[in-house]
């Protein structure tokens, strides 16, 4: 069936099947909680609706959406799409980390000129406690949705609502630049959503499973919309619970008998190392046939080191879906289908480093890339020199321009941005083009993603990929947190050099003082010693912080630069440094800069 926007699609779900269960919301990762059928979704959709019409609001309006990990944001969600307004997704704000969470929420709200909060009972007062702190927030009226039980459904007048009409703001994570609102249309959603049914072959038989954060694009499409567009039940639980137990995930994939389940790159990694023999002898993975990995650099260490750990639960190496994708295109760009095996290639890198990926010669140092698969139904790659504009040779390095009907109509209110990244053309006047900012290459009809442009690392004109370096660090020490290295570059005074923040598991570390010194010393050398063999890079600060202090976007990616800006201007909470020159200060070796760690 062709539908118009997202609301004929739950229509036509709470029509055909009113009773199937929708969605099952698991609490503490594990016993199961609220439930939402079809037409118990769109009865509190037609209530939310009819109430937002009730204040006033009108089609094209904004609402912020502050909920925690359950089940009414997806009610709020599709409460603003049957009225019309656009949702804007955001996380509530945190009253014991208010100094982090509150500057980017009151950023949004701004942005997105919001005209009322959506929320539950419990973000409602923690709102009220802080409007100390935030005025703005309460400039607006608040409507706890939770509250309504289905009060004025009957109330609602459907309106037709035009395919390319805004349904919600991607607020981007941020990690290279402030956030900006991508404008994303129901035509958007539509083909994204069709293209990624076509790919995993999502129907009747699919079952999901997601941990994802339904804020952020992954978690929102591939956790709430996808099984809601293809039709089939979704099991979702909250961040928190994945992250303090990843068995949690996998018991939930194994007990629910899932097909579809994903993450990015470091949660397979976690539960690598998480998960114990006994954990793993409980598991059955046998129904996983779409694990896709995306949102960050994806590794094939991580994929052979996952399917070697759980093959022998009944993972199979298929089931691998690497995935790239971003925000300004709602969110897939390419990947596999079933009948599709990660392709994995060794590249030189030192040619790598000199902008093509070539077979490396012998004796050279290897870099192994991980394909995100092909692009097809109607999405088209291109690698660019963004210099030029001129289209790369089959396995150069350039920037990844896109061209798609799931491309996002741009970021809202910024005309000058959304000319230049979503109105992009090549040298010969072809195009338009969205132009990603990540760098890659295509051989063979394969994406190779290689980086981020602005991360790069270029000293005395050789590039360096920092996610090389992060992997390098964290390898070197036990204490060194996973997935929590940020490497970048630093002006030196002579030029750039590269400086490296890490954080460090406090249970890794002695708890006497002097024991602690000479561990920090010891993961200084081991650091600086392990980047300069492998890479041919010395270090000029090493940084270790506290956990959390490394900073990252929602989605969970490195904002390299926002850690050189904390680093750079003393922002950083740290519990050590080290600096080989005088430009960031005086010392030469290892000092404590806090006591009583």
């Amino acid at each position: 069936m062709t539908y118009a926007n997202l609301i004929d699609v739950l229509r036509d779900r709470a029509r055909a099947r009113p009773t199937d269960r929708a969605f099952t919301f698991l609490p503490d990762g594990e016993s199961e909680g609220e439930t939402l059928t079809y037409g118990q979704l769109d009865a509190k959709a037609r209530s939310i609706a009819a109430s937002l019409a009730m204040h006033g609001l009108i089609p094209g309006e904004r609402a912020l959406l502050l909920y925690p990990p359950g089940l009414e944001f997806i009610a709020a969600f599709f409460g603003c799409l049957y009225a019309g307004i656009i949702a804007v997704p955001a996380y509530p704000p945190q009253p014991s980390q208010i100094t982090r969470t509150l500057p980017r929420l009151l950023s949004i709200l701004a942005d997105a000129d919001v005209a009322i909060v959506l929320c539950d009972a419990t973000v409602s007062r923690a709102g009220k406690t802080m409007s100390a702190h935030a005025p703005a927030l309460t400039n607006v009226p608040w409507l706890s949705t939770d509250r309504l039980g289905g009060l004025h459904a009957d109330d609602w007048n459907e309106s037709k609502i035009a395919s390319d009409h805004l349904a919600f703001l991607q607020y981007t994570s941020g990690s290279t630049a402030s956030p900006r609102g991508v404008m994303v249309s129901h035509a958007n959603l539509l083909h994204n959503l069709a293209y990624a049914r076509q790919q995993g072959r999502n129907g009747d038989d699919t079952i999901s499973v997601s941990w994802l954060p339904v804020i952020h694009d992954m978690g929102l499409i591939e956790g709430v919309l996808q099984p809601i567009f293809a039709g089939y039940p979704a099991h979702l639980m909250a961040p928190a619970s994945f992250l303090q137990r990843p068995m949690r995930w996998l018991r939930a994939i194994s007990r629910y008998r899932a097909t579809n389940s994903g993450a990015p790159n470091f949660a397979y990694d976690l539960c690598v190392r998480k998960v114990s023999d006994d954990q793993l002898r409980e598991l059955d993975l046998s129904s996983w046939r779409v694990a896709y990995n995306g949102a960050e650099p994806i590794r094939s260490e991580t994929l052979v080191s996952f399917y070697d750990r759980f093959r022998s639960a009944g993972f199979h190496w298929k089931s691998f879906f690497p995935v790239y994708g971003l925000a300004e295109s709602t969110l897939l760009v390419s990947t596999g289908n079933q009948e599709y095996e990660p392709v994995v290639r060794d590249a030189d890198a030192e040619q790598l480093a000199d902008g093509r990926i070539v077979a490396p010669a012998f004796g050279s140092t290897v870099k192994t890339l991980v394909s995100s698969g092909p692009h097809t139904f109607g999405t088209r790659i291109i690698i660019v020199d963004p210099t030029t504009a001129v289209p790369c040779a089959d396995g150069d390095v350039g920037e990844i321009w896109v061209s798609s009907p799931s491309v996002a109509q741009g970021y809202w209110r910024r005309d000058l941005s959304t000319a230049e990244i979503f109105r992009a053309r090549l040298a010969n006047g072809a195009g338009p083009f969205l132009r990603t900012g990540d760098l890659g290459a295509m051989i063979d009809g394969e994406l190779f993603v290689t980086g981020r442009a602005k991360d790069v690392i270029v000293l005395r004109g050789y590039k360096y990929y920092p996610q090389d370096i992060e992997l390098t660090v964290e390898r070197q020490h036990p204490a060194i947190r996973a997935g929590c290295v940020a490497a970048f570059a630093l002006d030196g005074g002579d030029g750039e050099t590269v400086g490296v923040v890490m954080e460090l598991d406090p249970r890794q570390l002695p708890i006497d003082r002097e024991s602690r010194q000479r561990t920090f010393t010891e993961i200084v050398e081991a650091v600086r010693a392990a980047v300069a063999t492998e890479h041919g890079v010395m270090l000029s600060v090493v940084a270790m912080a506290m956990v959390g202090g490394v900073p990252k976007t929602s989605s969970g990616k490195l904002r390299r630069s926002a850690c050189r800006d904390a680093l750079t201007d003393g922002s950083l909470e740290e519990l050590a440094r080290w600096t080989a020159v005088a430009t960031f200060d005086s010392r030469s070796a290892v000092d404590l800069l806090r006591t009583g760690t």
